[in-house]
């Protein structure tokens, strides 16, 4: 039986949770019309119903309140996640998960990597493998099949989208765990105030531009919203705990093993069978979680 470490393990909850968060983003996002305000709505909603639940707790705990860079840190992660989640539940709308998806989960597990090598110097070859075999394995799963895959406009408008998500979430990736000196609640406190903010902030600013399918909130929207309040938080809560207890490109790149998640989920929930690929895709990644945690 594989014995994880404490981080490795927190990692891949932290990947279990977060695809099921996308799941819901992406079915939340096209029950309101597929609209950028709409996923901005979705987005606010959720992220305000967990603001009030953490900050309940911070406040039961009676902790001190943070300032200076652990402060901003955390108020920049919370606008870095307001920003590429918006981005990324627009490209899983528009029902083109392919390459989109896996340049995201690409981008989102390198960038802290490089920034961990920087940081706490080179993980050794054993783990540098298993990063290489992961991000691999994140392709394979995300990608699915090509013959698949869609042409045209929308894929292009796609895949500009899940870049800036994947850029967004490394950058998230890294700005949760400098803040995370604070804690394992009060980080994911300030995130989430600062995608609050920002969803205010690109709702007052697209008020002007009203569009002919915005759809309202209604109950499965809602319904759909927490499920991403509870599973995104939730994931987290274990991407913070993860990265206090090990290196960041650990926690990242296992963390962003989570399309497998979504389409274990897909699968289930509406019957899209895994490809081949993605099966082999996710035997990868259980020989990199293997590498990585040696």
């Amino acid at each position: 039986m594989l014995n994880l470490p404490g981080n490795a393990l927190f990692a891949v909850a932290a990947a279990a949770a977060w695809g099921g968060g996308d799941f819901s983003g992406g079915m939340g996002v096209k029950a309101v019309g597929g609209t950028l305000r709409g996923a901005l709505r979705l987005i606010l909603l959720a992220h305000l119903a967990s603001l009030l639940v953490l900050v309940v707790i911070v406040l039961a705990q009676q902790h001190q309140v943070p300032s200076g860079t652990d402060l901003a840190w955390g108020l920049g992660a919370g606008v870095a996640a307001a920003l590429s989640l918006t981005a990324f539940y627009m490209a899983l709308a528009k029902g083109v998960m392919g390459a989109s998806a896996a340049l995201s989960g690409l981008l989102a597990a390198a960038i802290p990597v490089v920034v961990s090598v920087i940081l706490e110097g080179s993980p050794g070859w054993i783990k540098g493998c298993g990063f290489a075999l992961a991000l691999a394995a994140i392709w394979i799963i995300a990608a699915g099949n090509p013959s698949e895959q869609p042409a045209g406009k929308m894929e292009r408008q796609a895949v500009g989208l899940a870049i800036c998500g994947g850029i967004g979430f490394g950058i998230y990736f890294v700005s949760l765990q400098r803040a995370n000196s604070l804690g394992v609640f009060e980080p994911m406190m300030l995130a989430r105030a600062g995608s609050v903010l920002t969803c205010l902030v690109l709702l007052i600013l697209l008020a002007a531009k009203p569009s002919d399918h915005e759809v309202p909130l209604g109950r499965k929207a809602i319904v759909w919203a927490g499920g991403i309040a509870l599973l995104d938080t939730g994931g987290n809560l274990l991407f913070i705990a993860a990265t206090r207890l090990g290196r960041l490109d650990v926690a990242a790149v296992l963390a962003s093993l989570y399309p497998a998640s979504t389409i274990l989920l897909a699968a289930w929930q509406l019957h899209e069978r895994p490809s081949r690929r993605q099966g082999f895709g996710m035997l990868l990644a259980l020989a990199a979680v293997v590498l990585i945690t040696l």
